[in-house]
């Protein structure tokens, strides 16, 4: 059997919490001697939602049947056993990832147990602990899956295995497989209860070209559009479609997409007949999809998408849409040609970029608005989709074509016409994706709207409704909520405080959204988050007044729930303003209420559900020293995530320090220190007899970089450093920020142009040696370091095709030298190393801000496998990094960037990082999960916390 080779399906992590109900962190070994206290948790008894539950496992029945969920009240309640299944064969894999990671963190609770597994891209299944899920990439997964996962011989086994172990299935799985009805099928057949649409449903609904004509027949405006099939090329029929539409065939403007392929894969604007088969036959050629659809590109339109949610009971659909969101497309600064085509496209989605903007609610006419929902709710029962959806279109204004020539189908409203063009099964569930967006406006958080979803479809399960589960657990509201003021006085203020003005302020913002949702868990911390944002632009002011005007004139806005799950720090601040205009924020309260009125209808009838739990608030805003003082007077501790800038080189923690207000992470003194890379060297430049090297540095000032002869400059640079391969970064900026390879005269040169030019950022490839895009520091940095280049071997993963075996490092090793990362914690003197991690980079030989911290690039290996660095070298190297720590009086935490060589495990140190990335993926997250016991996000983030709670000011 397979069950038989399985690991156990409860995770470690729900275990974990079971066990410790009253102490939420045990710290692991190697972290004891720094970090050697539990930290007590109010169980809050009588201010927490009731859990009746016990701890048993009941077979439910897979029979779907129209319940009265009110038969079950008085039913005892059983852990509800949920299975999350991500990964998948699409390019989305590692959307899937992310998505998989967030609700593993918003659904942890005594009264259900989170059971993970993974789909590859061959379609083999594994069951995976709850700590792999925090792997990176799906090229990390890939890797680690023989190692660290329990393979099944077939997807039969792995439904038998499922049927005994989980009750339902969550599927975050997107793209194929996932949402064309694939993994819903297989469910079906071994009669597994899951959540979502069917999949006879999903099949129509993923493809878009049925989805397009099913629409047509319900009588929805559509899009016109051309279908090209495999090798079909009928550049016949498409020159007469495109004369149908009045079109040019030479250069009528269209969209070329696959009819199976989400999240903007493939989609690209053609001009032409011509242009669209050779972008047609490229996404067949790719293996993306072999049905490709030509649509007419929607010039003038708006871009919405819209969250649904059923709320009905058993098959009596009663679906609410949510306020949508307008997606804006925006251009800033030098536009390239091909951005005057953009489109929603993948990196837009899911990458921080200030190339877009979202308004929820949308700046639409109150008509149009009313028509989205209404049709987005039609599109829902029609359908037949189950639970919820995201269901995507755009609005057109009454002169457009296509409004013309709607008739009478549904969609003309007298400001413009609605056509619906995307339907998402399974929607994005990234931290601050659409669905907790638009949630979160209506009174949902993460954990309820997730519990919502799971307990919704129980409802089509009878046995599953004695498994109730609490929609809204926990006490944690917004403070104008219920909460008496004697609750919000017995419990810890933590500010977590992110953003700034550096190139580094939107990981910046990913880190604090992490760092907030996951302190959120303890229930004895009232958590607020907090925009750091720049008052007026540097240019304003000389050079010497910079330092004063950031004292001076920054602002601090304490923001609402739901104002800080965006994208960029520039959205958020947009998002704040456009909350105090008072007129916007009366629609948006008329609206709110309106769905809100709308969603209790229907969840009034369920006893399941406890409520919503985000209130409507608005944001607060306060000068830095107003906040400052804020903190003092509220007793809090803040958590600094603001990466770069007064952030890390002192000046925030100075402010705090004279207040008494505890923070994160080192000092003051420490802080300016390591943000200075010339500083760090010369703090330890007395360790090289104790294995700890330095790299020789040359500091040039830009405006004397801006009056040198480039190849003067080239040439003395080569002679004083001795390399042949520069690298050069800003003296006081971290995080790959403005950091790059020269390998020569003419990269030099365009580098002093990027200087002179102010560019914010550097394009991928732009200098000799292959690389990706190169963010710049804001304001462009006065003072440069120019430093060998040290050049290491590359690690390559060799991937099956190459070993039958297994996955397999490929690294020659002729240097010794390898780069490592290493998170370090505890108090000052007394600093602990976490394991060092090894990144096989994607491009280039340094790697990019996208590489450190965000999913979708690299390969992290902590710790490195032996095949590259032996245990021996590697317990040299940790107590090297612990001698850097302690030696530049490092305290909380931070992370050390070094090379190290592979035998002797010296140790050549690049930069330390007083305030490292905290964003899910990040390498820190990583390490701390391969402690023994794991450390997970929501105990690492803790214990980081209470390390600033104790420390002495």
């Amino acid at each position: 059997m397979a069950s038989s080779i399985l690991i156990n399906s409860i995770s470690p992590y729900s275990k974990y919490l079971r066990r410790n109900r009253n102490y939420c962190l045990s710290a692991s070994a190697a972290l004891r001697g720094a970090i050697n206290f539990p930290v007590k948790c109010s169980s809050s008894s009588n201010l927490s939602c009731e859990r009746s539950c016990r701890f048993g496992i009941v077979r439910a029945s897979c029979t779907e049947e129209v319940v009265d969920d009110h038969e079950f009240d008085n039913v005892e309640r059983k852990v509800l056993r949920v299975g999350i299944i991500c990964g998948g064969p699409s390019a989305e894999r590692g959307i899937s990832l992310n998505s998989a990671r967030s609700v593993l963190d918003n659904l942890q609770g005594d009264d259900l147990h989170v059971s993970c597994y993974y789909i590859d891209s061959n379609l083999n299944a594994f069951a995976i602990s709850t700590a792999q899920v925090y792997s990176n990439t799906p090229a990390d997964f890939d890797f680690k899956l023989e190692s660290l996962a329990q393979g099944f011989r077939s997807l039969s086994d792995f439904t038998e295995h499922l049927a005994s172990s989980v009750d339902i299935v969550f599927p975050v799985i997107h793209g194929r497989f996932g949402e064309d009805g694939g993994i819903q099928e297989l469910l079906e057949r071994s009669n597994i209860p899951f959540v979502g649409t069917g999949s006879t449903q999903c099949q129509k609904a993923f493809d878009k070209y049925d989805a397009s004509m099913e629409l047509d027949r319900q009588g929805f405006v559509t899009v016109p559009n051309f279908l090209i099939q495999g090798n079909e090329t009928d550049e016949s029929g498409l020159s007469k479609w495109f004369e149908q539409n009045l079109l040019d065939i030479k250069s009528g403007k269209v969209v070329v997409k696959p009819t199976r392929a989400g999240s903007s894969i493939g989609v690209s604007v053609a001009y032409g007949v011509s242009d669209s088969l050779t972008k047609a036959n490229g996404v067949i050629s790719e293996g993306i999809d072999d049905k490709v659809l030509i649509e007419i590109f929607l010039e003038g339109g708006s871009e919405f998408t819209a969250i649904v949610l059923d709320v009905g009971s058993g098959f009596n659909c009663q679906p609410v849409v949510f306020l949508p969101t307008e997606v804006e497309l925006q251009s800033h600064g030098t536009v390239d040609v091909s951005e005057k085509d953009a489109i929603f496209n993948y990196r837009r989605k899911y990458l921080p970029t200030r190339q877009v903007a979202y308004h929820t609610p949308p700046r639409f006419s109150m008509d149009v608005i009313s028509r989205i929902r209404e049709g987005a709710s039609l599109l829902f029962q029609r359908l037949g989709l189950r639970d919820f959806a995201r269901i995507d279109g755009w609005v057109l204004p009454p002169s457009t074509k296509a409004s013309t020539s709607a008739g009478n189908k549904f969609g003309r409203t007298d400001s413009g016409t609605v056509i619906f063009t995307d339907i998402n099964l399974i929607s994005g569930m990234e931290q601050t994706s659409f669905l907790f967006q638009q949630a979160s406006k209506v009174g949902f958080s993460h954990s309820n709207i997730l519990r919502t979803i799971i307990q919704h479809a129980c409802l089509r399960f009878p046995d599953l409704l004695s498994h109730n589960i609490i929609s809204c657990p926990s006490r944690r509201r917004s403070k104008s909520s219920s909460l008496t003021e004697e609750f919000i006085k017995q419990h810890k203020k933590v500010y977590v405080i992110f953003g700034g003005d550096t190139s580094e302020r939107q990981v910046s913002l990913m880190s604090g959204t992490n760092v907030w949702l996951n302190l959120r868990a303890s229930d004895d911390l009232e958590v607020t988050p907090c925009l750091l944002a720049p008052a007026m632009s540097y240019t304003d002011f000389s050079d010497s007044a910079k330092h004063e005007v950031d004292e001076k004139f920054k602002t601090v806005w304490t923001l609402p729930y739901s104002l800080l799950l965006r994208h960029t720090t520039e959205e958020v601040l947009d998002a704040c303003l456009e909350a105090i205009e008072p007129n916007r924020a009366a629609l948006t309260s008329q609206l709110r209420n309106q769905v809100m009125d709308d969603l209790m209808r229907g969840l009034r009838n369920h006893s399941w559900f406890n409520g919503f739990d985000i209130s409507d608030e608005l944001p607060k805003k306060f000068s830095l020293e107003q906040w400052v003082k804020l903190a003092k007077e509220s007793q809090a501790t803040v958590f600094i995530a603001v990466h770069g800038g007064i952030g890390e080189d002192g000046t925030l923690q100075s402010l705090l320090e004279a207040e008494g207000v505890p923070y994160t992470g080192p000092g003051a003194m420490a802080s300016k220190t390591c943000m200075d890379k010339v500083a760090t060297s010369v703090a330890l430049q007395h360790l090289t007899d104790f294995g700890v090297l330095t790299i020789n540095k040359d500091v040039k000032k830009k405006e004397d970089l801006l009056k040198m002869s480039i190849s003067d400059l080239w040439l003395d640079l080569k002679s004083k450093l001795h390399c042949d391969t520069l690298c050069v970064k800003p003296a006081r900026d971290g995080c790959s920020t403005g950091v790059a390879r020269l390998c020569c005269e003419g990269d030099l040169a365009f580098y002093v142009n990027v200087l002179q030019d102010c560019l914010p950022r550097i394009p991928p490839n732009s200098l000799s040696k292959a690389h990706g895009m190169i963010e710049m520091p804001n304001p462009p940095p006065e003072l440069l370091i120019f430093e060998p280049f040290v050049e290491t071997d590359d690690i390559v993963v060799a991937s099956k095709s190459r070993n039958e075996n297994a996955h397999n490092l490929l690294w020659k090793g002729d240097s010794r030298w390898v780069e490592v990362t290493v998170g370090v914690v505890g108090k000052c003197g007394s600093m602990r190393s976490l394991t060092p991690s090894v990144t096989v980079k994607e491009s280039g030989g340094i790697l990019s801000l996208e590489e450190k911290f965000q999913g979708g690039t690299g390969i992290n290996l902590t710790p490195p496998p032996p095949s590259i660095m032996s245990s021996a070298a590697l317990e040299r190297c940790k107590k090297r990094i612990e001698l850097i720590a302690n030696t530049l009086q490092l305290e909380g935490f931070s992370r050390i960037d070094a090379f190290v060589h592979a035998d002797t495990g010296e140790v050549l140190i690049i930069e330390v990082n007083t305030v490292p990335g905290m964003t899910p993926s990040t390498v820190l997250i990583h390490q701390a999960l391969s402690e023994q016991p794991p450390l997970y996000p929501q105990q690492f983030f803790r214990a980081l916390l209470d390390l600033a709670s104790e420390r002495s000011m």
